[in-house]
């Protein structure tokens, strides 16, 4: 299976770091759920996956390069290291990766959200962020009423949360 597969990939690239590890599997998991509750379409539910694990793959390289890994450098370098990884796999269409590396190179954006899976993808994100992050309740809250709009991320949001 494709997914299986890049997700070794991934692991392998972020080698040494469970945390970075265990962070996109939560991210992945929680988009895909996301997206079947949000009855997605195929093939953006395929996008979606793959950019979920995807996701934060500029992370490493910014570290390297400037010594950062702020969110705008990581979606600054994050989509040509994806791009060459996914590249390997012939299942993956050239449309797809273009829009795998559009959503790594925006993932860290909130105006102008183009796309169901953008939005699953940013939501998917902030689930595991806040927790990861310690945000407060008012932060969390500020954020799901700007940036949430699925019903399925609202939910698990108000419910992990308490809300």
């Amino acid at each position: 299976m494709l997914v299986e597969e890049l997700i070794l990939k991934m692991v392998e690239f972020d080698k040494g770091d469970p945390k970075r590890i265990q962070h996109f599997m939560k991210v992945y998991e929680f988009a895909h759920i996301i997206g079947v509750k949000e009855n997605i379409d195929e093939n953006t539910l395929f996008i979606l996956d793959i950019a979920s694990i995807m996701h934060d793959i500029g992370i490493h390289p910014a570290e390297v390069k400037y010594g950062s890994a702020n969110g705008k450098l990581q979606e600054q370098e994050g989509p040509a290291y994806a791009g060459e990884m996914l590249a390997e796999f012939q299942e993956i269409s050239p449309e797809q990766i273009e829009r795998v590396c559009y959503l790594i190179g925006h993932h860290h954006t909130y105006e102008n959200v183009e796309g169901i899976d953008y939005r699953i993808l940013l939501e998917a994100d902030f689930l595991v962020n806040a927790l990861e992050d310690n945000l407060n309740r008012d932060a969390i809250i500020q954020f799901r009423d700007k940036i949430f709009e699925t019903q399925t991320g609202v939910y698990l949001l108000n419910t992990m949360f308490g809300l």
